[in-house]
């Protein structure tokens, strides 16, 4: 059920840079329909996010550039449910920032952080586990929701867990981003499981998490908060000392209150042109195509990506990944996507901004 303290904020401040060449600075991965469904990422969180929480107590946390393409996107938002950083500083100054402004709203607040890049087919089993969240939010917990993992990922976080029992299970460890031979060892003790990155808390549980083990980066957005008109010009010069540091690594895995609900919500992290693929239809030769106007000879286990009015031939490719956008082109063995984002540094240095 609904209630007048329950709120969201969509993490949307991110570049997306592992999904060049659609994704860019200009409008990144949040703001575009990847999958050719109609609506983009920003939009679908946004209307998943309506079902446990009044669209009122929905905000979004971004920056400056993004504030006209939220408002294009999400046309219900209000300029007061936009919180504004000056600048991307992972995640623990986002979740910061919007915990401290929504407290100040409501001292009761108890908070989802979603962020705006993911997706759910089962809406069902995510409204009841956010139900279950809320909950344990009252209970001074700081929650995420896990999902069982049914491959090693290395893009992906994950939650150890130590106690049995249902719907929550106290958490030993955050590991994120583990190598290969780590992911691999997740999956064969089956203790593991993957941190979604949905978060729920009170306003007051995270608040005092961050007092406990970052209270100089409290501190320092105090100085911003306790002004009777907000000056920006201080929260642009203060924002950038804070720590650089994900909520993990921060908090998460500090605290001692941490616990995950084990989820079957059909989670996906749109992250990567690997989950992008995971998600389009695949042909008799295994490729997996989203383009209107393609040919393909000799070509096999390949992804092939264009949203441009162009006609496009394959010929001779395995296990390659050929992705056309208005602004860039990228071929490459399947197994070298994980280097785009230095692929993307080398044309910022090499080309200029303009591609990026």
């Amino acid at each position: 059920m609904m209630q007048s303290n329950h709120y969201a904020v969509i993490l949307a401040s991110g570049t997306g840079v592992r999904l060049w060449p659609m994704s860019t600075v200009k409008k990144p991965k949040q703001f575009l329909d990847l999958l050719g469904i109609g609506k983009t990422l920003i939009q679908i969180t946004h209307n998943r996010l309506k079902k446990v929480v009044p669209e009122e107590n929905i905000f979004v946390i971004t920056t400056e550039n993004y504030t006209s393409l939220v408002k294009e996107q999400i046309p219900t938002i209000s300029d007061k449910n936009i919180i504004l950083e000056p600048r991307v500083m992972n995640t623990s100054a986002c979740n910061l920032l919007a915990a401290m402004h929504i407290h100040e709203i409501n001292p009761n607040a108890k908070l989802i952080v979603a962020p705006s890049d993911h997706l759910i087919y089962d809406a069902d089993d995510f409204v009841k586990s956010i139900e279950v969240a809320f909950e344990y939010a009252d209970t001074n917990h700081l929650i995420a929701l896990g999902v069982e993992p049914n491959r090693p990922d290395i893009n992906l976080s994950y939650v150890q867990v130590i106690e049995e029992g249902l719907p929550i299970k106290k958490v030993k460890t955050f590991v994120d981003k583990p190598d290969e031979d780590f992911a691999n060892s997740f999956i064969e003790s089956g203790d593991f499981l993957w941190n979604t990155g949905i978060l729920i808390w009170s306003t007051k549980a995270i608040l005092e998490a961050f007092q406990t083990y970052r209270p100089g980066m409290v501190e320092t957005l105090t100085a911003y908060f306790d002004q009777p008109e907000r000056n920006v010009k201080l929260l642009k010069t203060i924002y950038g000392t804070l720590d650089v540091v994900s909520i993990n690594k921060s908090i998460l895995e500090k605290a001692k209150n941490v616990y995950v609900i084990p989820t079957e919500i059909g989670w996906n992290d749109m992250g990567t042109w690997k989950s992008i693929s995971d998600h389009t239809p695949v042909d008799e030769f295994e490729n997996t195509i989203q383009s209107k106007n393609f040919i393909t000879y000799n070509t096999e286990n390949s992804f092939i990506y264009s949203t441009q009015d162009k006609a496009i031939i394959v010929d001779g490719l395995k296990d390659f990944v050929v992705i056309d956008s208005q602004n860039g082109l990228i071929i490459c063995p399947k197994s070298n996507v994980k280097e785009i984002r230095s692929y993307v540094s080398d044309i910022r240095l090499n080309k200029g901004e303009k591609y990026c």
